[in-house]
């Protein structure tokens, strides 16, 4: 397989280097509709891929908490888009192989084949396998005309043409059908961006929708006639107001043995000189005015990292990674230290690189910030954990994942 996918590479490296500019118009359209062609029936291969190794355990095996989790690093995707690739995987080799032959067979993108098995598979609960079969052969007809947002649409009532007998009966199962794909695909993603801002993108189900809208629709009205912010700009003025509002009503529940509260990390030599800078817990500079506004709220620490004022270094005296080190550790490591993880701070674990029962000592230079899966996969597995020369930590695997045990490191918290 491997040495027909490099041929079918190669075959595709000599289309790119192929003058398009000199080809007549219909011959363009020919190959705009062959290479459309090609992609879906590499998209049935890859499908395949990933349904074989999502069977066999090899995510796990690798050291990711799942297969979605595995992809995203392995093939740089968001865990979104890796979750609905092994979702799709798994819905076609159960209930809708017919699906997977279209995409093989390059009549429908992958795209309309997740609407088809969704669908085929609200039409099989309905109504048995025969009509799921004849929805196949419906659904995959309309794919030749219409596009993934309308194909769903129309299989809203797909059962008025394979099973018009149980469609009035079923209408009501489609609709819950619907609420559970949306509860399934829903999701709030945080992007960070290289200067400290974060992206925000997700899903929300009906009612989440309806919450949020109610939340912050009353803090997003223009201050007055003469408001420069654009609509987008109140909108993220509102969000940060409501987090304000939350975070001031002192219910919500301890994140990390702490409480909810932002923690704005300053140098002593910063507060002499009245808060001159700060740092959040995530890394962030702020700017002393920023530092000024969240003072009248956060909890101010000041971080002398390794200075007479906080012992950094506590050797044997205690086992807990607390206080003023699990600080330093989270400057440090800013969230789970393994390999492809993009977990939190507030989400790990301070874990010994060698183990306290084994005479380790509790100090900056003994621990490394894990996340409880990756915690119990070094604990469990072949992995060893040591510091670089730089003092930040990197991660040596087994040999039978790497022969030649190259130590590898996190480059999801890397600012630089």
């Amino acid at each position: 397989m491997v040495e027909e996918l490099t041929q079918a590479e190669d075959a595709v490296a000599a289309c790119l280097d192929a003058a398009t500019w000199a080809a007549a118009e219909h011959d363009l359209i020919a190959a705009l509709d062959a290479a459309h062609r090609l992609e879906q029936r590499l998209a049935a291969v890859k499908v395949a891929l990933v349904r074989e190794l999502d069977g066999r355990g090899a995510a796990v095996a690798h050291g990711a908490s799942s297969t979605a989790v595995w992809l995203r690093d392995r093939l740089r995707l968001t865990v979104p888009a890796a979750r609905r690739l092994v979702d799709l995987a798994a819905a076609l080799d159960a209930s809708a192989p017919g699906v997977g032959r279209a995409l093989a067979d390059g009549d429908i993108s992958l795209d309309q084949a997740r609407v088809i098995s969704d669908t085929v598979s609200t039409v099989h609960a309905a109504a048995g396998a025969e009509a799921a079969d004849k929805a196949v052969d419906v659904l995959v007809e309309w794919a030749g005309q219409f596009d993934p947002a309308l194909l769903r649409r129309l299989g809203t009532r797909i059962l008025d043409h394979v099973a018009p007998e149980v469609a009035e009966a079923a209408a009501q199962a489609a609709l819950e059908a619907e609420a559970h794909r949306a509860a399934r695909d829903r999701h709030v993603t945080l992007s960070e961006l290289h200067d400290g801002r974060l992206r925000l993108t997700g899903s929300l189900d009906a009612e989440a929708a309806g919450l949020l809208r109610a939340a912050i629709e009353p803090l997003t009205a223009p201050s007055g006639p003469d408001d420069p912010r654009t609509p987008g700009q109140r909108r993220h003025d509102a969000l940060a107001d409501l987090c304000r509002l939350t975070l001031r009503t002192g219910e919500l529940p301890e994140h990390g043995g702490e409480p909810a509260q932002i923690v704005v990390t300053t140098s002593y030599d910063g507060l002499l000189r009245q808060l001159d800078a700060g740092t959040l817990d995530t890394g962030v500079r702020l700017t002393p005015a920023a530092v000024r506004r969240l003072a009248c709220d956060a909890a101010i620490l000041p971080a002398v990292l390794g200075g007479a004022g906080q012992l950094l270094d506590v050797g044997r005296q205690r086992r807990l990674v607390t206080g003023p080190l699990r600080r330093a550790l989270v400057l440090r490591d800013r969230g789970c230290a393994f390999p492809g993880c993009d977990r939190p701070p507030r989400w790990c674990d301070a874990h010994h690189i060698r183990h306290w029962a084994d005479g380790g000592g509790t100090s900056l230079d003994n621990a490394v910030l894990l996340c409880p899966h990756h915690h119990r996969h070094v604990h469990g597995g072949d992995w060893a954990v040591r510091l670089g020369g730089d003092g930040h930590p990197e991660f040596v695997p087994p040999a039978w994942l790497d022969p030649d045990q190259l130590p590898r490191r996190n480059q999801y918290h890397r600012r630089t």
